[in-house]
């Protein structure tokens, strides 16, 4: 069962859209049920690779994993990001989506983090139409739902 409504879902996929308008950067969201690494930014490093975010041309792929049963949340940039932003960004970048969680926004939470993520994108990375792709699937992914308790 998703966490989200389809309208959630749709509202997500626009602002991903529109964070990647203006750079050759990719963002992705991805939920799960739980998360089956004792920390949570090791899941969303196999996740990343899992969804093939660490292919983009310029390696700058923009993961936001979220397990959502178990309240784990982790933001993950590929190397190409990671050397342009500054070092405390994405701490940053997570502090603001957690503060927003933590006041049941989660939707908002994410669109606000996607956003900044997307500035970044832009500055680093700006779109060029002569060679600019979209890379990645800009749709929300899961995880495998949990089993039902017997």
């Amino acid at each position: 069962m998703s966490p989200l409504t389809p309208q959630q879902e749709a509202d997500l996929v626009a602002a991903i859209r529109q964070a990647e308008l203006a750079t050759s950067g990719e963002i992705r969201v991805h939920l799960e049920d739980d998360c089956p690494t004792p920390e949570p930014m090791d899941r969303a490093a196999q996740v990343f690779s899992q969804l093939g975010m660490h292919r983009t041309a310029q390696r700058n792929g923009v993961l936001f994993y979220v397990a959502w049963q178990t309240r784990q949340f982790a933001v993950i940039g590929d190397a190409g990001i990671n050397a342009a932003v500054p070092d405390d960004f994405w701490e940053r970048t997570k502090e603001l989506v957690l503060d927003s969680f933590r006041r049941q926004q989660y939707v908002q939470g994410l669109q606000q983090g996607i956003q900044l993520a997307g500035e970044q994108l832009r500055r680093y990375f700006p779109y060029d139409a002569a060679t600019d792709q979209n890379e990645l699937d800009d749709s929300i992914s899961y995880g495998a739902p949990k089993p039902p308790r017997p």
